[in-house]
């Protein structure tokens, strides 16, 4: 089995392999794993889109759901023996932005609880810096939360990767 580090990211765009080479970093390294899904299926489509990513990642995860409390369920989640992978980063900052809760305050009580974590966690999330300049507040505001986001959780991560047409690229670690 494969040692994981206590945080890994690993950023791609929409389709890009991301969240199935972040699962094969997990299976490589233990027979337990929780994956930690922060999705709500508010329409079909998402029923859809989750139900395919759960029957892909077949047996051998536990699936706990939190679309909020991110550091809260990974504190009392996380064991060295199983690690966690969370899926994804980008759909929590959109839940916690209908919510209307303090950004900054949940990416600071996350990143600040990232490192007492019993056991290690990988990180997925969309990079959505990439294109044109959003034509509203909202989606801006959005692609500037992410990339903070971004920058903070790969600040404190030992290995981080982008993935690219199903390729991984490791830029850090």
């Amino acid at each position: 089995m494969a040692a994981l580090p206590p945080i890994t990211l690993v950023l791609g765009g929409a389709r890009s392999g991301k969240s199935t080479f972040a699962e094969k970093l997990v299976v490589e390294a233990a027979a337990s794993r929780l994956y930690l899904a922060t999705a709500t299926a508010g329409d079909g489509e998402m029923q859809d889109r989750i139900a395919r990513h759960r029957d892909r990642r077949g047996a051998g995860w536990e699936t706990l759901e939190e679309p909020l409390d991110l550091i809260g369920a990974l504190s009392e989640h996380a064991r060295a023996d199983r690690p966690v992978l969370v899926d994804c980063l980008t759909l929590w900052l959109t839940n916690l932005m209908v919510a209307e809760r303090d950004i900054d305050a949940d990416i600071s009580r996350l990143c600040g609880g990232l490192a007492a974590l019993a056991g290690p966690v990988v990180l997925v999330s969309n990079e959505v810096g990439l294109g044109i300049v959003p034509d509203n507040a909202m989606a801006r505001a959005f692609r500037d939360h992410a990339g903070r986001l971004h920058q903070n959780i790969a600040a404190i991560a030992a290995d981080v990767y982008f993935v690219a047409a199903g390729l991984p690229l490791k830029m850090k670690g």
